[in-house]
């Protein structure tokens, strides 16, 4: 194929490219405002604001949660602050569960 022909397409894929492989946006997503920083996580649980992420893992587990996790984050939810854990099941659907970071418990509903 011409370079001339490519160039268009590469031109396209230079503007739009980072927009398309960054993936759409998902609906199921919580709306939380903002994802704290490691040293920030490691504050809050310091500070007792938030429990430590075993310990919210092991209260997915005592809730029947079976599953790896695959992504841990520690988010503001206004006030609050909120673990957003991505698991993979045995089924291979990767599920996303929000764990109340004061207590530990899942939170129903989201």
């Amino acid at each position: 194929m011409p370079v001339s022909r490519l160039l268009p397409a590469v031109l396209l894929l230079g503007f739009a490219g980072p927009v398309l492989l960054a993936g759409p946006v998902l609906a199921a997503d919580p709306p939380h405002t903002a994802c704290l920083s490691k040293t920030e996580q490691r504050a809050a649980v310091a500070e007792h604001r938030a429990v430590p992420l075993a310990q919210a893992i092991k209260s997915l587990h005592m809730h029947g949660h079976r599953a790896e996790l695959v992504r841990a984050r520690l988010c503001r939810h206004g006030e609050r602050l909120d673990y957003v854990l991505t698991l993979l099941p045995r089924s291979g659907k990767v599920t996303r569960v929000i764990v109340d970071a004061a207590n530990g418990e899942p939170v129903n509903g989201r």
